[in-house]
């Protein structure tokens, strides 16, 4: 991957002419800007180390990481997400409770109050960069923002573009207003805090208002994607980690929810890494949307991730960690501040990361994970393409504590498509279109279960070790589990290997309270009755039965 170019540092005067050229001209159009504001345009890393050091909390870790807070919020605040209702898309979104309406009035009083508040800042960072690792589908993204923290994270999840493509960037395709230390107006229509996460897509814009929290910023993207993707290519985009494998050149998908496993279990030595969060698999292949990796970091080590761990280093920023004041050494295992500590990295700091980060061949597993805090799901079993649908749109999962504003402990829930909080379209389109592309090309289907076996986290049962699901994977891969012996989990007739190289047979068909595995197949009823209207028969009765 190439190096960002050098930064472009301007002072603009009130006639608009920038005292360097290079300076973004539609940009100071654009803010307005005072006298002597200074921007970071494209900034490498040790200027933005030397930036983020002046905000508030910012420190350099052990390791070379820059360390930064993101204030109150540490987590994403998919409550106070919106989109603007305009004539462009209205009849293609999803509205409901992931889709929240604002009206453009509300949308114009936001947009202002992000850029009064930029425009108040001596300082300013823009990151221009592309989402998409195909130049078929890949679109150019500005982030304006105020800190120093949130244009390294940007530069770091983004696809750096080269000094000749930035030459040649242009007009944005999409823009990004984070004036994330400023709040939202709370007596403007519709809203209900100070936190307003706002996307337009006539206008190809997003504002950020009352969150600091860095991961909005890259979700604002990833829904961007899943907007564009379907409705202009017919290109699927999908919440998932995706790798290769080395001899073979294998693909496999891993669908989840942050904590299930994506990153980790994507991060394999013995496979090439294309990407731990967001992917598109089009009619060519399989591209991941992103630059870097988020990786979540409560209990690290090197023993467990050594990949991740090592990836800690200069250029990579750790947010809201603890850490010892004097020797600058993080404590991994304190969640003090939040569960939810994060480290970001440029993709190209996984030594096996396959760059560019693409394939030009289909998956052939698909792989389904779920962290399941009751205790009941095996830790992996074989689906039929019915079963992966029923699956895929109940997207079954406990949300980890930390990944949300609010959530303390694993709470269930269904989160359709393994991505709920970023669908745009109704998940049937996702589905569909899912369904179609594994018929075609004859992919295996897997569901793997990395929470709790055999007992509930309120039980006082154990998650399922990670050197157990990396074994489960190996055999995958190896087309082993393929070959083997299976038998039947009932309510939910789920095919379950007998054996499994390096896993205990116990682990992989445990003892289970039969009332809690009705409970969960109850659960899971109900839960897909709101997709009964346009499912089929065959994919209807893929799912548990009382």
């Amino acid at each position: 991957m190439s190096p960002p170019p050098a930064a472009v540092e301007s002072t603009i005067n009130f006639e608009g002419h920038p005292s360097i050229k290079s300076s973004p001209d539609p940009l100071v159009k654009k803010l307005n800007l005072i006298p002597d504001t200074i921007i970071r345009h494209n900034a490498p890393p040790p200027t933005l180390y030397e930036d983020g050091l002046l905000e508030k909390g910012t420190t350099i870790s052990s390791t070379g990481a820059l360390m930064a807070y993101s204030g109150k919020k540490t987590g994403r605040s998919p409550s106070d997400k919106r989109i603007v209702e305009e004539e462009t898309s209205s009849r293609n979104i999803w509205w409901g409770p992931v889709n929240k309406q604002v009206d453009e009035l509300t949308w114009k009083i936001s947009r202002s109050r992000a850029l009064d508040y930029l425009r108040t800042r001596e300082k300013l960072f823009v990151v221009d960069a592309f989402a998409g690792w195909d130049p078929r589908y890949r679109i150019k993204v500005r982030i304006i923002c105020a800190r120093a923290y949130h244009a390294l994270f940007m530069t770091n999840m983004l696809i750096r573009p080269t000094k000749e493509e930035l030459e040649n960037f242009g007009e944005p395709d999409f823009t990004i207003y984070n004036a994330g230390q400023f709040p939202a107006n709370v007596h403007t229509k519709g809203m209900t805090s100070s936190t307003s996460v706002e996307i337009n897509f006539k206008d190809m814009e997003m504002v950020i208002l009352g969150t600091e929290y860095a991961g909005e910023m890259k979700k604002g993207i990833f829904t961007v994607m899943f907007y564009l993707m379907p409705i202009k290519h017919k290109v699927l985009t999908l919440h998932s980690s995706c790798n290769q494998g080395v001899e073979k050149g294998d693909i496999a998908l891993f669908f989840g929810l942050s904590g299930t496993g994506k990153t980790t279990l994507s991060a394999d030595p013995n496979r090439k890494l294309i990407g731990d969060d967001e992917h598109c698999w089009s009619d060519n292949g399989v591209f991941n949307i992103e630059g870097g990796c988020y990786a979540k970091c409560l209990d690290l080590s090197a023993e467990k991730e050594p990949e991740i761990f090592n990836a800690i280093k200069f250029g990579s920023i750790l947010e809201n960690v603890v850490y010892n004041p004097l020797t600058k050494v993080v404590d991994y295992e304190d969640s003090s501040i939040t569960e939810n500590t994060r480290c970001a990295y440029p993709i190209d700091f996984i030594p096996s990361a396959q760059i560019p980060c693409l394939a030009d061949s289909h998956p052939k597993n698909i792989i389904l994970l779920t962290c399941d805090a009751s205790g009941v799901l095996p830790p992996v079993s074989k689906l039929t393409n019915e079963q992966v649908m029923y699956h895929f749109i109940s997207g079954y999962t406990s949300k980890m504590a930390g990944t949300e504003e609010g959530v303390t402990e694993p709470e269930a829930v269904f989160s359709a498509c393994f991505g709920q909080p970023f669908l745009v379209l109704h998940p049937m389109k996702y589905a569909k279109q899912l369904s179609q592309k594994i018929t075609e090309h004859k992919a295996n289907a897997w569901l793997l279960n990395t929470g709790w076996v055999g007992a509930s986290v309120k039980s006082g049962g154990k998650r399922c070790p990670l050197k157990y699901t990396r074994a489960i994977l190996a055999a995958i891969f190896s087309g082993e589990l393929e070959k083997a012996e299976y038998g039947t989990f009932e309510t939910f007739s789920l095919k379950i290997p007998k054996t499994c190289p390096g896993v205990p047979d116990e682990i992989l068909t445990p003892s289970v309270d039969k009332k809690e595995v009705l409970l969960l197949a109850q659960k899971f009823i109900e839960n897909f009755k709101k997709y009964t209207d346009e499912a089929t028969e065959e994919v209807k009765n893929a799912g548990p039965t009382l």
